[in-house]
This record gives C-alpha cells, structure tokens and sequence, in this order.
C-alpha cells in the first residue's frame, strides 16, 4: 500500500480531469488545479460530463456523484499543493510550460511531496532541473478514458530513487489502474512508442492528399480487425494535443499535419469527442 492519499493535479483538461476524477473515484483526496477561474469552471464542466460516462460506462460500481462532490478545485497553486502527498502535472505538452509550471510549484510545494508528470512525449529528465527534486520526480503516464483503458505507465528519470517508483506502482494499482514500470526513461513510454508511429503515418497519408479520413479508417479497421482506426483514437486523444506534438517536430510531413489539423479543426473549435466533434461528430 502507498502511503499517497492526498493528491493534486495541475491541469483541468482532457486527461487531467480524468485523472483527477478516477483518483476521487476511487477515494483519494483531490484537489484540482488550473492557471484562472475560467479554467477551473470548464475543468469543472468536464467532472460533470464524466460523472455521467462512468455511471454509462461503469453500472453499478463506485459512486460517481459522490467523487464528483469530493473533489476540490482551485486557481491558487498555493493553497492546491499545500500537505499533497503528490501532485501530477497534466498541463499542456509545451516543454516551456512544463518547466515553468515545476519552476513555480517547487517554491510553493511540501519538501516531501512527489512530483509526476503525465507528458506523453517529453523525458523527466527534460524537465528534472526545474523541479528542484529530481530524486522525486518521474513521469506517470495514463491513457485517455482510463476508466476504461487502465494502464498507468510508471518511469523514472536518471535521478529517480527507486522507492519512488514503487510508491506509484501502488498508488496506480489504488486508484484502479494496471501499472506498467519501465525501468529507465524512453520517450513515448510502452504505449505511445507504439501508437505515435502508426498515427504519424496516418496523418502524413492525409495531410499529403493520399487518401481521406475515412478510407484511411476503413482499410486499418477491415485489414486488421481493430476496432477504431487511427482518426478516431485521434478524436479520442484530442486534436489539440496531437498538433502540440505535430508542431514541434521540423519534419515537413508533420508540420503539414500540424497546419492543416489547426486550420480544418482547431480553428473551428472542433477538437475531438470532448467538443462533440473532430474528425467525426458525436452525440
């Protein structure tokens, strides 16, 4: 068993509510953080959508309305951190955001709080140096919808100590999640060092004028037996974070991506299912 009850997640978004709802869901104290009172009041919009999805998704296991009511939200990072046993970072996937958001916490935090961040494609040892405690700091990385996709995937950084990895594995196992330890840093973690590639050359299919959404879905659907082609995991992931990834790599395919992803869909306020829209509609 952990020793993790009280936890606090910076970033009110797609995956950080999630994370900061399955916590509460499965009864840890949570405290929810996010830059401005606006922030915070559509992070709360979305623990009331997911209320919803786990009652659909989860008949008759856990109470929802109760994790919803349990959990605390914030625009103060002071006053969130204060007595945390962790605090997961699930701010946007700029590496300049990530340090000064570590920059900033590691003034206000615990000195024995332990640091996580849920970066999908950055190393800890990337952010390490701003977060003042590189023996605490490792990435703990979830899938989204991860009350259905449980994985948490587990990683130390260069300086991690090793019983911190432990603490997360527990930890992870407690809120319900199946913990996946790598035992040194890799960008991309298990999941996405296996799911980037596959997206990636989805993308560069259409962005090149190769094929359309659909038929790019189809043909991996038909030939493969999956259950979703890539644009729906794209929809699922959010469209949002997979231009910030797109946009950050200078190879031209992935910069064509990222411009026409931001044009069609970004601009247009369609970001995925949490909108209601991307690629295709929901709802």
């Amino acid at each position: 068993m952990s020793s993790i009850n009280k936890v606090v997640v910076l970033g009110m978004g797609v995956l950080g509510s999630q994370i900061a709802f399955q916590s509460a869901f499965k009864g840890k104290e949570v405290t929810s953080y996010d830059i401005s009172d606006e922030a915070v009041a559509a992070g709360r919009e979305r623990f009331e959508v997911l209320a919803k999805r786990y009652a659909a998704d989860l008949p008759g296991v856990g109470d929802p309305q109760a994790a919803l009511t349990a959990i605390t939200a914030t625009s103060d990072l002071a006053e969130a951190v204060r007595g945390a046993d962790l605090v997961i970072e699930a701010v946007p996937e700029k590496i300049e955001i990530k340090q000064e958001t570590y920059r900033k916490l590691a003034e206000v935090a615990d000195p024995g709080t332990i640091f996580a961040t849920n970066s999908s494609t950055l190393l800890p040892s990337d952010i390490a140096p701003a977060t003042g405690r590189a023996d605490k700091f490792l990435a703990l990385h979830f899938a989204n919808e991860i009350w259905l996709r449980n994985t948490a995937e587990v990683m130390p950084g260069p300086d991690t100590d090793p019983a911190y990895l432990t603490e997360l594995a527990e930890f992870a196992e407690e809120i319900g999640m199946v913990p996946i330890v790598l035992t040194k840093e890799k960008a991309g973690y298990v999941l996405n060092s296996l799911l980037v590639p596959f997206l990636d050359a989805a993308g560069e299919l259409w962005a090149g004028g190769y094929a359309d959404v659909e038929t790019i879905d189809k043909t991996w659907r038909l030939a493969t037996g999956a259950p979703v082609g890539p644009f729906q995991i794209y929809d699922v992931v959010g469209l949002t974070t997979a231009y910030n990834i797109a946009s950050t790599n200078p190879d031209p395919g992935h910069q064509a991506f990222a411009a026409k992803i931001k044009a069609d869909f970004i601009d247009q306020g369609k970001l995925g299912i949490a909108t209601g829209e991307g690629f295709y509609k929901y709802g």
